[in-house]
């Protein structure tokens, strides 16, 4: 009897879960989303394979930085109030790890789903006709000066331990380099052997048409209830019946919660809200990937034009956009690339999800036959195809010859 496997979520996890199932095994494999493919966080994101990102955000002095952050109008950080009580015990758990030996050993776990990223998507697309959706590229940092560089010397120490040192151009070199970046901007620190998506969200629909090309099945529907038959699951309730299964997998990002909640477990799981501005048929902007550390956002080189990708927001899943924040990311956009020419704007509010540990949930739930993929934070598009292909491992009695510790679902048990 073929074994039939459910993947809840369309997003580039779920995806990647999907198209590596059917390559290792004969499983019947559906994939659920209350939306098309690609069309979530996977398709908002700034579209870099950001291999150096092992740096979480709670790195140690952000208990004493905190305040000033999110009272400065001019740091692209905001909370909505109003939400602000309900976020209280996510926040605690999450400023724990604020400290040094918390922050390595994130990063070490970081490193495993994240560190060879451009190889995982050229493998994930590999003998298919996507293999010029995976554009290989630098990946920059731009700082004012050496000394603004060199306050980051803690981020730049742990990218130095996972592999990654940058290439350093200061002064003329810069804008040799990069022309069209401001004066402002003084250093450019260069990671090589980096990549980007010029498309995210149409990459992730054509995977979706691979994945059903290799005989999977995608489904619009949106899931209420897991079954299970004693202690493993046996079914998902949807909005469109009860959809049998042997086994499943959770990638539905930030709305893992509650289905995790369901099987027993509150996972400490927030919403970090992001935001995006593709300034469309845009000139003056950057030939590869920057990251501008001082607006602490990432301007893409795009299909569509000049994609900005930013803003930190804490104000649950409901609120609707904040037009501080995207008046802020218009400001540090124009301050980086002061010759950027667009025809129009277009605007997007999507949900990162965060975990309290800023680690994946990559795993098995108990004996349940019930599989997590989710909770990667600002690295989804990034690390998605390594965590695909491990999920599928592990579903298809296949595992990968890797510590998948600390990404236990069980470790919020």
């Amino acid at each position: 009897m073929v074994k039939r496997v459910i993947i809840a979520g369309a997003g580039i996890v779920g995806v990647s879960t999907g198209i590596w199932l059917r390559r290792m095994s004969d499983m019947d494999v559906t994939i659920i989303d209350r939306l098309a493919p690609g069309e979530g966080t996977s398709h908002g994101n700034a579209g870099v394979l950001a291999s150096c990102s092992v740096a979480p955000v709670t790195a140690p002095g952000l208990v004493r930085k905190a305040p000033k952050m999110v009272m400065n109008p001019d740091f692209p950080l905001f909370m909505r109030w109003g939400y602000f009580p309900r976020l209280v015990p996510w926040l605690l758990k999450y400023l724990r790890n604020a400290n040094d030996t918390d922050t390595r050993r994130i990063a070490q776990g970081l490193e495993v789903i994240v560190g060879d990223s451009v190889d995982q998507h050229k493998s994930l697309v590999a003998g298919t006709n996507m293999e010029d959706w995976v554009m290989e590229s630098d990946y920059s940092f731009a700082y004012a000066d050496r000394a603004a560089f060199e306050a980051d010397a803690y981020t730049w120490g742990l990218r130095k331990a996972a592999g990654f040192e940058p290439v350093l151009r200061e002064g003329d070199a810069v804008r040799e380099y990069e022309p069209n970046l401001s004066p402002s901007i003084g250093l450019l620190a260069s990671m090589q052997d980096h990549g980007f998506i010029r498309d995210p969200g149409g990459y992730v629909k054509a995977l979706a048409g691979e994945f059903e090309a290799l005989g999977g099945t995608i489904l619009r529907a949106e899931i209420k209830d897991v079954e299970l038959t004693g202690e493993h699951i046996s079914a998902f309730l949807t909005d469109q019946g009860r959809m049998e299964c042997d086994s499943a997998v959770l990638a539905t990002g930030v709305w893992s919660k509650p289905l995790m909640k369901k099987l027993g477990i509150d996972v400490p799981l927030e919403t970090e809200r992001g935001y995006h501005i593709v300034f469309k048929d845009a000139t003056g902007g950057p030939a590869s990937p920057i990251m501008v550390a001082s607006g602490k956002f990432v301007a893409t080189p795009m299909a569509a034009g000049l994609r900005c990708a930013g803003i930190v927001e804490f104000g649950g899943l409901d609120a609707g956009p904040n037009d501080a924040a995207l008046a802020l990311l218009r400001k540090f956009t124009k301050a980086a690339f002061p010759d950027l020419e667009y025809s129009e704007e277009i605007e997007w509010l999507g949900h990162r999800p965060a975990p309290s540990d800023s680690l994946p949930l990559i795993g098995q739930v108990r004996d349940t036959g019930i599989y997590t993929a989710f909770g990667h934070h600002h690295i989804g598009l990034t690390g998605g195809p390594k965590t695909g292909r491990l999920t599928a491992g592990l579903v298809a009695g296949k595992p990968a010859n890797t510590d998948l510790s600390p990404f236990n679902p069980m470790r919020f048990g």
